[in-house]
């Protein structure tokens, strides 16, 4: 899984998931580009400050960044703990744009990577308003997506990464992506013991994280997830394409055994 050679985007790069990604990728020889609101105390190749809550926002990263990228890590995310039209114009709309936006600079056989989650899981039950919201153009007003679709401030984290699997599916077979080899796949880890974890908790409540946690034996850390990031990213992934990596430690397994009763 080396990536000598490969220029790699990580955003969310201060903390978490997205530091060790970016921490990760140097080390297997890529050239990291971090991106994040805040400058990280420790930084992994060259650091960009940007912010992909808005549009002008993601215009103004794509501007600064080079004309030939080799994969794009999209990690950086909130908790849903500040409303869900903030948590949507994030977690989605500005990482579909910064992905949409940054395919011209993305080489033929590129990857784009898109970190989910496990609360995600609902997508099929809940296909079809996942599939409208994915569809919207552009980088629309989550508020007014929001209203729309009638979705609560306290499911705006499980349906904005339902929306971001569902559209991972889709992308993978666009031609903006599919016409030049650039494989879009999603990693959809469990809990993760990182920063971010005690906002979810706040969000999804103990109950629910801790049955997660107790279901695999224990949280993830961000060095279990980072290396499922970057192998999507390498040449060793080149057939995988539209898929969603479940990297939890089995949590999707035990849940999914249970909704089918086997």
């Amino acid at each position: 899984m080396m990536l000598f050679g490969k220029t790699i985007v990580v955003t969310g790069v201060a903390s978490g998931i997205g530091r060790r990604t970016a921490e990760l990728a140097g080390q297997l020889g890529a050239e990291v580009i971090g991106i994040d609101r805040t400058r990280p105390d420790q930084t992994f190749g060259q650091f960009l400050e940007g912010d992909i809550g808005t549009a002008d926002g993601v215009a103004a990263i794509v501007d600064a960044l080079p004309d030939r990228l080799d994969g794009l890590c999209n990690v950086a995310g909130v908790s849903g703990n500040t409303g869900a039209a903030n948590t949507l114009a994030i977690n989605f709309f500005g990482l579909r744009s910064l992905a949409t936006r940054l395919a011209p600079k993305l080489r033929d056989g590129g990857s784009v990577v898109n970190v989910a989650s496990i609360a995600g899981y609902g997508w099929r039950d809940n296909a079809a308003r996942a599939a409208a919201i994915a569809r919207t153009d552009g980088f629309p007003d989550a508020a007014q997506i929001v209203k729309d679709h009638a979705i609560p401030n306290e499911a705006g984290y499980p349906v904005s990464k339902e929306i971001l699997l569902v559209w991972t599916m889709l992308a993978a077979h666009q031609d903006l992506f599919k016409s030049r080899g650039i494989r879009v796949n999603a990693v959809s880890p469990g809990p993760v013991d990182t920063p971010i974890l005690t906002q979810f908790r706040e969000v999804l409540g103990d109950a629910r994280v801790n049955s997660d946690v107790d279901r695999v034996g224990r949280a993830g850390t961000a060095a279990d997830i980072a290396p499922a990031i970057l192998f999507l990213c390498s040449d060793a992934a080149r057939w995988i394409n539209g898929t969603n990596l479940a990297t939890d430690g089995g949590l999707e397994a035990a849940i999914t055994a249970d909704a089918h009763s086997f």
